[in-house]
């Protein structure tokens, strides 16, 4: 994709993550410029530093309007345009049924309603063309064990999505959504410790038999930022190793389970 985004700026947040600076890196490398958001100052700071002179990074709660005015406008600011979005901080935390009414309000305000803003804000930046992607997960389609909140917050962000693309093609305003399976991350890493263990956890689970890299992710979004999908919008593109794809049998272990017994 060398070229595609020649002169075209890009604004990402929750950029301090590994998918966050692999996306910025995937444009980069395609031409453009970016630039990264992440309350999180030390490893934004270095995302920007390992990008180069095309990256640069601004201090962002995406929580806060004024931030993500700032964001904004730090991009008109030093490139005078804005050609894309991208949608990237989430709050992970979830105490399952047990989540108290400000757990519910602080993720649902990191995932859900900060990124209706970012969608608002951008938008409101950009010329007829512009593109935005947020994103999801797999997550957002069905239960699992160790979410509640998480995954209600992805399934409003997956309807954000569709509303916000139906709401912006007069415009021609594209807004599309990636979603990721189990992808290595910094908070995989802190649960799991190992590459090697997560894959062999998310082997169980995505039929490719690992989990996604950042960069697999990133070339989703690029591609669904870029001209190739000039007539995609209110599309959930699944990055999954083929998650969604196995049902309630998985990968067989319940049949290899009860031919254990018999």
């Amino acid at each position: 994709m060398v070229g595609d985004f020649d002169d075209r700026v890009v604004v990402i947040t929750g950029a301090a993550s590994f998918v966050g600076e692999a996306i910025g890196a995937d444009l980069v490398a395609a031409g453009a410029r970016v630039v990264l958001g992440d309350r999180d100052a030390d490893h934004g700071a270095f995302a920007a530093a390992r990008l180069g002179d095309s990256a640069r990074f601004v201090e962002t709660d995406v929580s806060q309007d004024a931030d993500l005015d700032r964001l904004i406008s730090s991009a008109l600011d030093e490139h005078g345009r804005l050609d894309g979005v991208v949608g990237v901080a989430a709050d992970f935390d979830d105490q399952l049924l047990a989540s108290t009414r400000e757990l519910w309000d602080r993720v649902l305000d990191a995932n859900v309603a900060s990124a209706a803003m970012l969608t608002t804000k951008g938008a409101a930046a950009m010329s007829a063309g512009g593109a935005i992607v947020h994103i999801a997960s797999v997550s957002g389609h069905i239960s699992q064990p160790a979410h509640v909140v998480y995954n209600v917050s992805k399934a409003a962000l997956l309807m954000l999505v569709k509303s916000s693309a139906h709401h912006l093609a007069p415009r021609r305003i594209r807004v599309n959504a990636v979603s990721p399976g189990w992808m290595w991350s910094r908070n995989i890493e802190r649960r799991y410790g190992t590459r090697e263990r997560a894959d062999a956890l998310a082997a169980e689970f995505q039929p490719l038999g690992r989990m996604a890299d950042p960069e697999e992710a990133a070339h989703a979004v690029a591609f669904l930022l870029s001209d190739r999908a000039s007539f995609i919008t209110g599309a959930e593109l699944l990055v999954d190793g083929g998650y969604s794809t196995i049902g309630p049998e998985a990968l067989g272990q319940p049949f290899e389970k009860v031919r254990t017994i018999e």
